[in-house]
């Protein structure tokens, strides 16, 4: 069968950046962000996109199918040992100088060992993704139904972002500044993963770019506006080392002003808008007090190891 040929070809866990181990969980996670990344919607040029797509498609169904990863492991298994076994007959072949004669016999043994073994556990192969086939893989069809629903998703946040920029100013960004030295390898606590955690609340970061030339400094892209109205009015950032955000570009001129209202302008603000605003800003606060924790234990745990 072409299919199992075609897959004998490629290496699946390698396809997918997974070890041989994996479960079934990391499979469908890893094959969701490869497929993202090359689905043929994302890529209309890319002649590749379609093939690529196809093969993690394959590698889906037979890596979350009991019976026809057991087939495919085997295979994969047998491919292995042949190729060990024909590195270590090429050793002995340098070491021993054996009669020309000799070594083609022993040569033609192992290899119709090795096509024998290969025949059985392609044939095995072949019978489970044929069963695979006349099935139907559930997992492939709930796996590409929601990168269909991420994909609608993306769809629909970018129109709404359209819908408020209609002047077409784009995506707001911001800036964000905070105290770092030069020779601080920490960039001050705030790290790429650590501005992540404390701005994706507000909504979707299209984008984080972190200044190689001017330390403390970083530029951050949310898909609409709101996010980042949130961003600017709410986020102080690290107790010790607090974050300056100021717009760069699609600030509503509604919001013109001091990028962080102190609580002291209550004639402007209502005693409902007081209190959620004091929540949050306590919820942050546990956040930040839980990430720097978890900071803690993670630089404890490297040091260790």
């Amino acid at each position: 069968m072409a299919v199992a040929k075609e897959l004998l070809q490629m290496d699946l866990y390698a396809l997918l950046g997974i070890e041989e181990k994996a479960a079934d969980k990391e499979v469908k996670k890893a094959y969701r962000q490869k497929a993202l990344s090359c689905h043929p919607d994302k890529n209309p040029d890319n002649p590749r996109a379609a093939e690529l797509f196809h093969q993690l498609s394959q590698a889906l169904e037979v890596l979350t199918d009991a019976a026809a990863r057991a087939a495919y492991d085997k295979v994969r298994k047998a491919k292995k040992q042949a190729a060990e076994r024909t590195q270590k007959l090429d050793e002995r072949r340098k070491k021993v100088k054996l009669d020309l004669e000799a070594r083609e016999r022993l040569a033609q043994t192992l290899g119709s060992e090795k096509e024998e073994e290969e025949g059985r556990s392609t044939r095995t192969l072949e019978q489970e993704i044929e069963r695979l086939r006349e099935e139907g893989s559930r997992q492939l069809q709930e796996q590409q139904r929601l990168i269909q629903e991420q994909l609608r998703q993306e769809r629909e946040q970018r129109l709404k972002g359209k819908a408020e920029d209609p002047e077409g100013k784009g995506t707001p960004k911001l800036k964000l500044k905070w105290k770092c030295k030069k020779e601080d390898e920490s960039q001050g606590g705030y790290s790429r993963d650590v501005l992540l955690r404390l701005l994706q609340k507000y909504g979707e970061v299209l984008n984080l770019v972190l200044s190689s030339k001017r330390p403390g400094t970083a530029l951050v892209e949310f898909a609409t506006v709101k996010a980042a109205e949130l961003a600017v009015q709410n986020e102080v950032g690290l107790i010790d080392n607090p974050l300056k955000i100021s717009w760069l570009e699609g600030q509503p001129q509604s919001t013109a002003g001091p990028s962080h209202p102190g609580l002291s302008q209550g004639s402007a603000v209502s005693e409902r808008d007081y209190e959620s605003l004091v929540m949050m800003r306590l919820r942050q606060a546990a956040e930040r007090q839980q990430l720097m924790a978890r900071m803690k234990q993670e630089d404890e745990a490297g040091q260790l190891t």
